[in-house]
This record gives structure tokens, sequence and C-alpha cells, in this order.
């Protein structure tokens, strides 16, 4: 019945709920929400989800870009318009780099009847997640030394999400803006982690057989000469045209080649580069969603050479279900 009451209540519409940052990160369960954004990659792979082309902006001039993503998982009682925002140059001006917000509609009456004032919050917490759920069927088994390229808030929701994933603690760092490391080094030993900064992306991937990317470079930082047999690298950074972290020999070197979406990402992404170099073929590509359908591992664990890589461009999928996870009843 509360259910129910719950689901008549959405579709009513009247008054639309705010939710400030405040409230939805005090509402906020990441074991629920980790549950329900697989649930959605599952869905996203089975082809159960509408999502709709991306609209995506740039202002080059202050380093900006604004991307508009929406998506409704089939059965579920709202469909989701999510606006998110980063603007690098940002903290010239004591700013934070990313903003956003997500807006729930009824998927029966198409009434608004929530706006969630995250400020970006919850995007960066969804693609967290979704790195966590590619380390959990892609990592080695026996992780000696977690890279992480990059120092700003993604890099850093990136290794706090891997802790349920492996009990490596040590961190090898390299960061594009050598000033940022020292924060880095000091805010995550906070949580735990042993971090050695770096002075090249070169001689992190020799100490490392999982590397995070996640910068909006729109140039290669790490080279397929540099990474070592068996590594996992998860690339979160390359989310729109024309960004690019990685190499494409190193997609072309891997076993296993696993995407958030096989149509975005042979659209941009790392796996763009690599298609366009003929380095691979799109058949090779295996969806996220589908690996955690079945249950098991994507990476062949007697197989100690072998490199694989998680390209995540960010579903919209994740976003209405991350929105979801904060709004509706908990069952």
């Amino acid at each position: 019945m509360r259910a129910q009451h719950h689901a008549e209540k959405i579709h009513r519409g009247g008054q639309v709920k705010i939710w400030t940052r405040e409230e939805i990160e005090a509402r906020f369960d990441m074991e629920r929400a980790v549950r329900m954004v697989e649930e959605g990659f599952i869905a996203y792979s089975r082809k159960k989800v509408q999502v709709p082309p991306i609209q995506n902006f740039r202002f080059d001039s202050v380093g900006g870009e604004c991307c508009v993503k929406s998506a409704y998982v089939q059965g579920a009682e709202t469909f989701a318009v999510k606006v998110s925002s980063g603007f690098y140059n940002n903290a010239e001006l004591g700013l934070s780099s990313n903003s956003g917000l997500i807006v729930l509609f009824s998927a029966r009456t198409g009434k608004p009847v929530a706006l969630l004032q995250d400020e970006g919050w919850l995007t960066s917490v969804r693609t967290a997640i979704a790195g966590q759920l590619a380390a959990r069927v892609l990592a080695p088994r026996e992780v000696h030394g977690i890279g992480i390229i990059g120092t700003g808030l993604q890099a850093r929701l990136q290794l706090e999400y891997l802790k349920t994933v492996t009990a490596c603690r040590d961190v090898h760092v390299w960061e594009p803006v050598a000033q940022l490391h020292t924060r880095f080094a000091a805010d995550m030993s906070v949580h735990g982690f042993n971090v050695r900064v770096h002075e090249t992306a070169e001689s992190v991937a020799a100490d490392a057989n999982l590397i995070v990317t996640a910068t909006p470079s729109r140039e290669a930082l790490l080279r397929s000469a540099w990474v070592r047999d068996g590594t996992h690298i998860t690339a979160v950074g390359a989310d729109g045209p024309g960004k690019q972290e990685l190499d494409p020999a190193i997609v072309g070197r891997a076993g296993v080649v696993v995407v958030d979406s096989i149509e975005q990402c042979s659209k941009y992404g790392e796996v763009s580069h690599a298609l366009s170099a003929g380095l691979i073929q799109a058949r090779q590509l295996i969806e996220l969603g589908s690996v955690l359908a079945a249950g098991g591992r994507g990476r062949d664990d007697s197989n100690a050479t072998q490199i694989t890589i998680a390209d995540l461009t960010g579903v919209a999928v994740q976003d209405a279900q991350i929105a979801d996870s904060v709004v509706s009843e908990v069952s």
C-alpha cells in the first residue's frame, strides 16, 4: 500500500519537490545507489531503456562544457532529464568545476515531480559507481598498485569507491597540473590510502596494475608502451566529442574492451579513437550491462598478461537510476 500511495502521489503531480544538495547527500544510500545503477546498466543492455541523443555545448573561451541527458527505464514511475556542466577554469574564481541538476517527471502524466539541485554531485557519484562496477568485473584479483591520472573530484571519488573492490591501498598519482598533487595526496591519505606522487604518467603505469584516468584531456596522457601486461584501465574522462586520455594502441592491445554503451562509445570516448584507427572492430565491444547481467567476471583470471579496458562515457540511465534511488520510497 505504501508503494502504491507513493506512485499515486508521483503521478498526481502538484507542487514539485525541490531537493537541495544537502538533503540529497543526507538521504543518499551508497549500497542502494550502486544496486540501482547496476540494474540500470543491465536494463540498458537489454534494450529496456529509452535514451534520446545527448545535447552537448562547448564554451572554449572559458574552458567550459555542458551536456543534457535524459532517460526512461521501462516500467519506472518517472523519467529523468539531467543538465551537467564542467567549467575547468572555475578554480581561478574560487568556484567548483562541476554543476548541474536533475528533473524527474511522471511517466504517466508528464508532470514534473522532483527537482534535484545536486550541483553536479550525483553525476560525479554515478560515474564513480560505474567505475566501481567495472573494476569489480575487470580488475585483477591481486591489485598491487592503484594508478590515478587526475586529482579532481572524480579522481577522488573513483578511488574512494574502489575500496569495496580491492584491499589495495597503495596509490600512485599523476596530474597534468603539478601543483594539485600535494593536496590530493594529503586528502586521500585521510581516507586510508598510501599515496605516492609521480612526476609522469609513465611512472604511475610502471607501479600500478589498476589504473583510472579521470581528466578532461583532449590528447592521450597514457601511452601503450608504458602499460604493463595484466593491467586493467578504467577511462572516465573522455565523456564527450574530442576528448581523449588513452593512446588508441592500448585499446588495441586489450583482450577485453568493455563499454557503458556501444553506440555512444563508438562515436566518442577512447574506443572511438581505436575504431577510427582500425585497431579494433565494433564486434569486440561488450557492454558493461551485459557483463553484469551474466553475474560473473569479464576478465580471464587464468591469463596473467591480459589487458582489460572499461570505457565509460556516461549513460543517462545512470542519472535516472541514481536520482530515483534518492527520491523513491525505500523498498
